[in-house]
């Protein structure tokens, strides 16, 4: 248990210079930015999948955080957020890096999560009307978070949201790494292994458990050769870190944030189906 609490920790303290930066922003847009600059950020969705996806590759969660406050926010689309999502590489590219994998898989796994990722983003954003999109509003975050945020000022509006995120990960964080150890990450992969029919769906149910700890059991199974590479990308591609868990602290649209989820799960497994079918 000292090694979880240990590991929750670091964990969490990873992410707080990209929390911080994130409210940062979010703060200058909304006493700073002129509408003209709000506009521009906006219209600039519809190549917002694809800089998302090549951005959400690299490795470590906190990228897909800052994409679940911008979303909350309306600064970017769904099909975005979704593509980052996706592309997030958590602690899978760390893992493959670290047990000497040829550059050339690590290229291929990448590949195909970035690709999915901008030709998800890109189907959702057209079959979602963004004129349909929330507008940007960064001050109704604010207020349902109770910061005060007019009279604290930009800079310590900023740490006070941080913070309010960083409790409520670190929580969170901990009770799942609990869960995880009393349960055992032998017995998690069980799951995927024992049941070769189902392996794809059991993957990507896996692969929603918003912990590192389900990137790395997912890619070791992998690496061992004990699962495909169809199974594997399906529980990658839903495994967004803790994005899921900034959204659902501070997207309050309940229903909205379990659809997210229904897509991720639903990409996640058709994309292992069909890249078991064609590799």
């Amino acid at each position: 248990m000292i090694d979880v609490l240990k590991d929750t920790a670091i964990d969490a303290l990873k992410l707080i210079p990209f929390l911080f930066l994130t409210y940062l922003i979010m703060e200058l847009l909304e006493h700073k930015a002129s509408d003209k600059t709000e506009e521009a950020i906006k219209q600039s969705g519809k190549f917002g999948p694809l800089v998302g996806a090549l951005l959400g590759i690299f490795p470590q969660c906190g990228f897909s955080a800052v994409a679940a406050n911008f979303y909350t926010a309306g600064i970017i689309t769904k099909g975005t957020l979704i593509a980052i999502f996706l592309s997030t590489s958590d602690e899978m590219l760390p893992v493959l890096i670290s047990e000497e994998t040829p550059i050339a898989l690590i290229l291929q796994i990448l590949t195909i999560k970035v690709v999915i990722g901008i030709a998800a983003g890109i189907i959702i954003d057209i079959l979602i009307n963004n004129k349909k999109k929330k507008n940007t509003d960064i001050h109704k975050i604010c207020e349902e978070e109770h910061c005060n945020c007019e009279e604290s000022g930009i800079l310590k509006s900023s740490v006070k949201h941080t913070l309010q995120i960083f409790v409520y990960i670190l929580v969170i964080s901990l009770v799942l790494n609990t869960i995880i150890h009393l349960v055992g990450e032998e017995r998690i992969a069980n799951l995927v292994v024992s049941s070769p029919i189902l392996g794809t769906f059991i993957a990507s149910a896996i692969g929603i458990i918003p912990n590192c700890a389900s990137s790395i059991i997912l890619t070791e199974l992998y690496l061992k050769e004990i699962i495909t590479l169809g199974p594997m990308i399906a529980g990658l591609l839903v495994n967004s870190g803790i994005g899921i868990l900034v959204l659902c602290k501070v997207n309050k649209n309940k229903k909205e944030n379990v659809g997210i989820l229904g897509m991720l799960y639903f990409i996640g497994v058709l994309s292992g189906i069909l890249i078991e079918l064609i590799l």
